[in-house]
């Protein structure tokens, strides 16, 4: 609102000053403000909220540019966050970012991304002899990258199975079928829309989902961070940012517009788009107001060694600053 109140402040100005046009339009162009935003998952549902309030012109509106750019997880997506090489990074795992900013990195929770890890699920080839998650016992499980929510989640179902499994990092979803469909690797790992045909086709066999470890079911599994410096120099742009990602967010829960958006950016078919926000992402779990669970999460990060040491109460507060809404 106040950034639409300056542009039309200005307008005015330039009128009754009987400024030129083009003028007018520099000045208001340079009010943009361009974020590079890098994504862990491109095309996930949990993932895609920014992209598709950018095709939607919600961010435009907001006076708010997107450069988008994407990794193959969470782990890379913040490397790039704390190298400044990018101001913004969806879906980073939650207890590596408690970990990393820890260690002085500059990094500071923007918004929760994901509660709950029942969107993610390992499979096996249909022809494989392993039949459940128990099977594991020196066996290779695939994760996308060190630090991402797979990372974590599957550190957590290892430790709910009390099984010897050999945790590998594999990349994106499409790299790991070819590795788990050609036996470099034991088990895959996949989210919505990744491997829900090769699942209904029966190519794939699901043996365990994220959610089967219960320390991960009221954590806020994933966030969406951004430089530190970023968000000192920048956050009344920052907090525009976020504007627009509530709005949104809002867009693709009520907006049959915001679902063929998301498909279209996913390359999936509507209905299975559909399927995805009902079955596997309800609206609580993308709830970027609070992040969940952080005792279980801080238990979850020294256990699994990605933490030292509890945050304290300060730490935390500068650590998580996410925007008020407005």
């Amino acid at each position: 609102m106040r950034h639409l109140q300056r542009a039309l402040g200005f307008l005015s100005a330039c009128f009754i000053s009987g400024a030129a046009l083009p003028i007018c339009n520099v000045a208001l162009a340079a009010d943009v403000e361009t974020f590079k935003v890098a994504v862990g998952a491109p095309g996930n549902w949990d993932t895609g909220v920014t992209e598709v309030g950018k095709r939607a012109g919600i961010f435009k509106k907001h006076g708010i540019e997107i450069e988008s750019l994407f990794t193959n997880g969470g782990g890379e997506t913040m490397q790039a966050v704390i190298s400044g090489s990018i101001d913004i990074g969806i879906a980073a795992g939650t207890a590596a970012t408690l970990g990393a900013f820890s260690k002085g990195a500059p990094v500071r929770i923007l918004a929760a991304g994901t509660t709950g890890a029942g969107d993610l699920f390992w499979y096996v080839p249909a022809a494989s002899p392993i039949k459940s998650f128990k099977e594991l016992a020196g066996k290779t499980v695939a994760y996308s990258t060190n630090g991402a929510s797979t990372h974590t989640t599957l550190l957590a179902l290892i430790d709910t199975f009390k099984v010897a499994a050999k945790p590998i990092a594999t990349g994106a979803s499409a790299v790991t079928l070819t590795q788990a469909m050609t036996g470099q690797v034991d088990v895959g790992w996949a989210s919505p829309p990744f491997g829900i045909d090769a699942l209904a086709q029966g190519r794939i066999r699901l043996i365990a989902r994220g959610s089967d470890a219960p320390s991960t079911r009221d954590q806020t599994v994933r966030v969406h961070i951004v430089n530190a410096g970023v968000l000192e120099k920048r956050r009344e742009a920052v907090n525009r940012y976020m504007d627009a990602y509530r709005e949104s967010l809002e867009f693709l829960y009520s907006d049959p517009k915001g679902v063929a958006l998301y498909a279209d950016y996913a390359k999936i078919d509507v209905k299975l788009a559909e399927r995805i926000r009902d079955e596997f992402m309800p609206k609580a779990a993308m709830n970027p107001d609070k992040v969940s669970g952080i005792p279980a999460i801080t238990a979850d990060a020294i256990t699994f060694k990605v933490l030292s040491a509890p945050l304290t109460d300060a730490q935390l507060s500068q650590l998580i600053q996410i925007p008020a809404r407005r």
